[in-house]
């Protein structure tokens, strides 16, 4: 008699009740019949998270300290997880009863399998995609692009495949990856953790699938988000770092090249030209942080 493999579903929360609290309404529909459910509270400043676990008695609720950022908020839950599968879920999702068995099914298929990810939908335009797999990263400017993003879903891209990266919105990843691998690395606080973490189980040796016999619901919106000085601090900051741990030889010296003598001359034109003297500063701070060396440095 086999055993349905367990699979720990990890969310993490700052700020965002009201989606945590969404999310797991449609977790409790779930038809997957072994499955843990962990939230993770980012210690969120003006929201009390604890209510969840009266309200969703089922959950396992971590009350993290100090806001660890997305890399460290998963982190705490993996460290108590106890399923054959991770799921990393966005908070700001809403999911349908039977989208874990495909991802499952995927993952038994072949055991070099490190990561499926499901189809990514908009939730306000659930006909919309925003991500049916990736194109290969070029070694030398770092550069890929999402499959079928903001395509009008008609079947187009339902066919399973190995992908060259997941979306972190909804990334699940085998316990045996994440042995050989261990948890994520919690520098970069905001975006490009998924990226890393994908890039490290690869060159682990597994495979990274997309699996479009499920889907997800994703609350983020269709038009670019939030523009602001702390976002452009850490995607400059980010880039390089991910250039710098996960570029191999020997294109790593050509990587950093492209990037300090194309892309970061022509992105501080840009924001000269568009008079963003703020996000300048985040800029060419995002930068120095790779000479000043302080991993603890937040913006």
């Amino acid at each position: 008699m086999t055993t349905t493999p367990r699979v720990s579903i990890i969310t993490v929360n700052y700020n965002g009740l009201a989606y945590t609290r969404a999310l797991l309404q449609t977790l409790e529909k779930l038809t997957y019949p072994n499955v843990e459910v962990i939230v993770v509270d980012n210690a969120s400043p003006r929201e009390d998270a604890s209510v969840l676990q009266a309200e969703f008695p089922w959950i396992r609720y971590v009350a993290n300290p100090l806001n660890e950022g997305f890399a460290g908020g998963n982190n705490r839950g993996f460290e108590i997880a106890t399923g054959d599968y991770y799921l990393m879920l966005n908070n700001d999702t809403e999911v349908p009863p039977g989208f874990l068995e495909p991802l499952v099914a995927r993952f038994q298929s072949d055991p070099k399998i490190g990561v499926v990810c499901p189809k990514l939908l908009y939730f306000e335009q659930p006909d919309i995609i925003q991500y049916a797999g990736y194109t290969p990263i070029h070694p030398i400017t770092g550069r890929g692009h999402g499959i079928g993003y903001l395509e009008k879903d008609n079947g187009q891209y339902n066919q399973a495949c190995v992908t060259s990266r997941a979306h972190g919105a909804a990334m699940m990843v085998s316990k045996v990856a994440f042995n050989k691998v261990g948890p994520m690395f919690e520098d970069y606080f905001l975006y490009y953790e998924e990226m890393d973490y994908n890039a490290s189980i690869t060159r682990a040796g597994f495979t990274t699938w997309y699996e479009p016999g499920s889907y997800v619901l994703h609350k983020e919106s269709m038009s670019v988000g939030a523009d602001s000085p702390m976002k452009t601090y850490y995607l400059s900051r980010n880039r390089l770092l991910y250039v710098r741990r996960q570029t191999p030889m020997p294109w790593l010296p050509l990587a950093v090249s492209y990037h300090l003598l194309v892309a970061v001359p022509k992105a501080t034109l840009q924001l000269i030209f568009q008079g963003k003297w703020q996000h300048l500063k985040a800029y060419w701070r995002g930068l120095w942080w790779h000479w000043t060396s302080n991993p603890n440095e937040k913006f």
